[in-house]
């Protein structure tokens, strides 16, 4: 029995879901989610709770039931919180600005990168090496992050390039004499 799967998604004050079917949309204070559900599992709300329950008792409807209730609960999470990555840039003359819509990243090439902000997508720099990433997708933020962060991924000598604020580097000790 799926122990995800079982767990109810606690609607907070603020969101209001509506299911049409297979079709759950979620408003809140962010902004408005939609999550269609596969045929396998069965959502309904149930005392301020959504519950997401499986059709069968087969293989791939015990596999989906757990799925969907993360995707579910991301939804929510995202319409009343969001989501947020953080990214440091390391380097002696790597640094990122915002140019309007554009990411401006200069990270040790002989140009520079320009990133175009995806809709929904809010990025800040506070300074030059720290880039704050916020959307309502969870899997939306991750990816920009990850493309981001594939510019120049950390190199485990001097752990120069763009990592996440809470990544740890393993280093390597260099050559030796």
């Amino acid at each position: 029995m799926s122990r995800i799967g079982s767990a109810p998604v606690d609607i907070p004050e603020g969101v209001t879901i509506e299911l049409a079917g297979q079709v759950m949309t979620a408003k809140g204070k962010i902004g408005e989610l939609c999550l269609k559900f596969v045929e396998d599992v069965i959502p309904s709300i149930e005392d301020g709770k959504l519950l997401v329950k499986p059709i069968n008792d087969s293989m791939k409807a015990r596999k989906m039931w757990g799925t969907y209730r993360s995707l579910a609960s991301n939804v929510v999470a995202g319409v009343s919180e969001g989501f947020n990555k953080d990214l440091q840039i390391i380097g002696v003359g790597y640094r990122a600005q915002l140019e309007g819509k554009v990411l401006v990243l200069q990270l040790g090439y002989s140009h520079e990168i320009r990133y175009s902000i995806p809709d929904g997508i809010t990025i800040k720099c506070e300074t030059q090496n720290e880039v704050s990433i916020f959307g309502k997708d969870k899997q939306v933020v991750g990816s920009v992050a990850a493309k981001i962060r594939s510019y120049r991924p950390p190199e485990p000598y001097k752990g120069k390039g763009v990592k996440y604020k809470d990544e740890i580097i393993l280093r390597k000790e260099g050559k030796k004499k």
